[in-house]
C-alpha cells in the first residue's frame, strides 16, 4: 500500500500539472490564430456542457466493468490524441470539434482518479485531502514554470510541445498503479437507476449546484474582472496560482479534524464563508487587494471539495461509487459551470462585475439557510425516532 498511495500521489502530482500547462495558456494560443473574444469564450465553454453526459457515462462503465486503472489510461490517452488535433488545425469548426473531444475525455477522467485515491487512501490509513494536496502542488508549480518555459521556447504558439511532455510522467505512472476493484460485481443500468430514487443524494445534488455556480462563474470570468478594474495578465495568472497554494494546507490539515462535524453542516458553513468572499470581491476594486482575496480559496473550495467528495461517497453504495462521483462532478462542472458562465456573462455584460458577485453572495447565503436548515431537519428526525 505504501507504493500505492505514493503512485497516487504522483499521479495526482502530475496529472493536475498538465492542466495548468493547457487551460491557463489556451485563450492565449487561441487568440494567436485570429479567433475572436466570443469564439475563445464559446472553445472553453464547451467542457462543463460534456461534463453533464461524459462523465456519468463513462463512471457507469468503471462500475460496470469494475476497472478504474485501464479506463483512466485509455481517457487520458485519448485526450492527448484530441489535443494533436487542436495544435494541428487552423479552422475554427475542427478546433470546436477537437476541444468538445479533449474535454469528453479529459474531464471524465477527473471523478475516476478521484475515486481511485479515496480508496487508495482508506486502505492505507491516510487521508483522501493527503494525497490530493499533491494535484494542488503540481498545478501551482506548473503554472508558475510553465510561463517561463513558454516564454524561453519563443512564445505560446509552442505550447502544444510542452503539453505532451508533461503527459509522459501521468501515462507512465499509471502502469505502476494497482487497479480498484471493489465487490467484482457488474452493476447493471437498473441498479443505477436506483441513484435517481435516492432522494438525499438529490436533495445533496441540488445545494451543490446552488454554491457551486457562483464559483464556477469566478472561474470563467474573474480574469476578465480583474481586467476590468486595470490588472494585467501576469497578475491575473498569480492570482490562480494563489488559489492553488491555498489549497494545499488546508487539503493537508482538514482531514484529521473534518470527521468530528457533520458534512451538511460543514457545508453549511463553507456557505457562510463564499457569502463573505462574493461580498468582498464585489466590494473591493483594487486588482492588487483582489488577487490577494484568491487566497480565500483555502478556506472555501478547498473545505468544499474534501467534505463534498466525502459525502458523496456516504450516499451511495461502494459498488457504484464511480457512478455517483461522476454525477457529483457532472454537476459542479457542468450544470454549475454552464449556469456560472451565462448568468454571470450576462449580469457582467448589463451591469458590471461588482452586480455579478452580490447575486454570487445572494446564492451562496441561500445555500447556507438550505445546508443547516436540512442539517437542523435531519438531527430532529433522529431524536424523535
Amino acid at each position: 500500500m505504501n507504493k500505492q498511495i505514493w503512485t497516487l500521489r504522483g499521479l495526482n502530482l502530475t496529472y493536475y500539472a498538465t492542466s495548468a500547462v493547457l487551460m491557463p495558456f489556451l485563450p492565449l494560443y487561441f487568440g494567436l490564430k485570429g479567433y475572436s473574444s466570443s469564439q475563445i469564450g464559446l472553445l472553453m465553454m464547451v467542457g462543463p456542457f460534456v461534463a453533464i453526459f461524459a462523465q456519468p457515462l463513462w463512471g457507469y462503465l468503471s462500475d460496470r466493468y469494475n476497472t478504474l486503472k485501464f479506463i483512466i489510461f485509455g481517457l487520458w490517452a485519448l485526450t492527448v490524441a484530441s489535443s494533436v488535433g487542436i495544435f494541428q488545425t487552423d479552422a475554427y469548426v475542427w478546433a470546436f470539434v477537437f476541444m468538445l473531444m479533449l474535454y469528453f475525455f479529459m474531464l471524465s477522467a477527473v471523478p475516476l482518479l478521484d475515486s481511485i485515491t479515496i480508496k487508495g487512501a482508506a486502505q492505507s490509513g491516510k487521508s483522501y485531502g493527503s494525497v490530493r494536496l499533491w494535484g494542488s502542488i503540481g498545478f501551482t508549480a506548473a503554472a508558475v514554470i510553465s510561463g517561463f518555459i513558454l516564454e524561453a521556447l519563443g512564445g505560446v504558439q509552442h505550447i502544444a510541445w510542452l503539453y505532451w511532455t508533461a503527459w509522459i510522467l501521468p501515462l507512465i505512472l499509471l502502469l505502476f498503479l494497482k487497479d480498484d476493484k471493489t465487490s467484482g460485481k457488474k452493476i447493471s443500468l437498473k441498479e443505477v437507476g436506483s441513484i435517481v430514487n435516492n432522494r438525499p443524494f438529490l436533495w445533496f445534488l441540488l445545494l451543490i449546484f446552488i454554491l457551486m455556480v457562483p464559483h464556477r462563474m469566478n472561474d470563467g470570468l474573474f480574469v476578465l474582472y480583474l481586467k476590468d478594474l486595470g490588472g494585467s495578465d501576469s497578475m491575473a495568472g498569480w492570482g490562480w496560482a494563489i488559489a492553488a497554494v491555498g489549497e494545499i494546507p488546508a487539503f493537508a490539515l482538514l482531514s484529521r479534524y473534518m470527521n468530528r462535524y457533520h458534512e451538511m453542516a460543514l457545508l453549511g458553513v463553507v456557505s457562510i464563508l463564499y457569502t463573505i468572499r462574493w461580498l468582498l470581491y464585489g466590494w473591493i476594486t483594487d486588482p492588487t487587494a483582489l488577487m490577494f482575496m484568491q487566497m480565500m480559496h483555502s478556506f472555501t473550495f478547498a473545505i468544499f471539495w474534501i467534505v463534498a467528495l466525502q459525502y458523496a461517497v456516504r450516499l451511495v453504495p461502494e459498488e457504484m461509487r464511480s457512478t455517483g462521483l461522476a454525477l457529483f462532478s457532472a454537476v459542479f462542472l457542468g450544470l454549475a459551470g454552464i449556469t456560472g458562465g451565462f448568468v454571470g456573462g450576462y449580469i457582467k455584460d448589463l451591469w458590471g462585475g461588482q452586480w455579478m458577485y452580490l447575486l454570487g453572495a445572494c446564492m451562496t447565503a441561500l445555500a447556507a439557510v438550505l445546508f443547516l436548515g436540512t442539517h437542523i431537519l435531519t438531527l430532529r428526525a433522529k431524536k424523535t425516532n
